[in-house]
């Protein structure tokens, strides 16, 4: 009798256990669960947000893997107080506006993907001008004084053994005025961001591109240097530290919607038109494939984008913020 009560006793308490493990594993998992965000994303009306609008779209007819709400901006300095306070989780920007938005947050953000590589393209009717030697003595017309587009300039002319001297640069405050002066004056040159390219051209059969600047960056870089980058994805590292698996899924629906916006560029430049971000879907068609719309992450993004804000800070430290971000700068899961 005493045996077979010690094996019901021990029958019990390997219930019990079994019971509490269970339990643990129960509670275990759940505390690995995340629990379900709305994800809050800024983005601007140009090149850096055409790679959204799949997953907008997406997200419109509750196919995307999260809550996603999008905020649309006209420029950059919109974005920059939200995500300060914290009202977005997730900003689309211009490359060196996040090293900007990492210094004013003390180091708050991190930058998860390129989301655009150079859109910038010399323009003009002038068929004599094909490389960056061919610019000695021309007057070039481009966006304000301190902007990107200067930067680079002043860039490529050093690195091909000129001086910002040697030509005259003529700043306008926008670029609809580069791109209405040249409709005006086609034998002007201009430097134009995408898609102000495709506008300019469609107002004056006369112009043309004459220099890619993207192309003109690699050649002074080389296979293993910086690219020119345009825009980036950065994050909060408080809503990533609290949400990672809210981030991973919205950077592989990310590059989902970009892989589709090259592949199928006819209904991008529809649903582009759709979302404000380009006025016409004429317009946006011709413009998507010279958009270089891209998604980079990882070491690649690290090693591309860090030598591109290099470039910029040797020129004027404020570009990017003051100072050059940290490695924690660089998301790399």
């Amino acid at each position: 009798m005493r045996k077979a009560g010690n094996r019901g006793i021990g029958r019990r308490i390997l219930a019990l256990a079994a019971g509490a493990i269970l339990a643990l594993g129960l509670l275990t998992g759940c505390g690995q669960q995340e629990e379900p965000a709305t994800v809050r994303i800024g983005g601007l009306k140009g090149p850096t947000s055409m790679g959204l609008v799949f997953l907008q779209e997406q997200a419109e007819n509750g196919e995307a893997g999260e809550d996603y709400v999008f905020t649309m901006a006209t420029a950059a300095d919109e974005l920059l107080p939200l995500m300060i306070k914290g009202e977005l989780d997730i900003a689309l920007v211009p490359a060196n506006v996040a090293g900007v938005l990492y210094q004013k947050t003390e180091g708050g953000i991190s930058v998860v993907d390129i989301n655009t590589l150079g859109v910038l393209y010399m323009v003009s009717g002038d068929s004599s001008v094909s490389d960056m030697e061919s610019l000695r003595g021309k007057t070039i017309y481009l966006t304000g004084k301190g902007t990107t587009p200067d930067y680079v300039l002043q860039y490529l002319l050093t690195a091909n053994g000129m001086d910002v001297s040697d030509c005259t640069l003529e700043y306008k405050s926008e670029a609809t005025e580069v791109a209405a002066l040249l409709a005006e004056q086609p034998e002007a040159i201009g430097l134009l961001p995408q898609p102000f390219v495709t506008v300019a051209c469609a107002q004056n059969e006369a112009l043309s591109v004459v220099m890619d600047m993207n192309e003109q960056w690699n050649l002074v870089q080389g296979e293993d240097g910086s690219r020119m980058v345009t825009g980036v994805t950065v994050v909060r590292n408080a809503f990533l530290e609290e949400h990672p698996e809210a981030v991973r899924t919205f950077l592989e629906e990310h590059e989902a919607s970009t892989r589709a916006i090259n592949e199928d560029p006819e209904k991008g430049a529809q649903l582009v038109a759709a979302v404000g971000i380009v006025a016409k879907e004429a317009i946006a068609r011709k413009a998507i494939p010279a958009c270089n719309i891209t998604y980079i992450d990882g070491e690649e993004m690290e090693q591309a984008l860090s030598g591109y804000l290099q470039v910029l800070y040797d020129q004027d430290p404020a570009a990017v913020g003051g100072a050059l971000p940290g490695e924690d700068f660089y998301y790399i899961p």
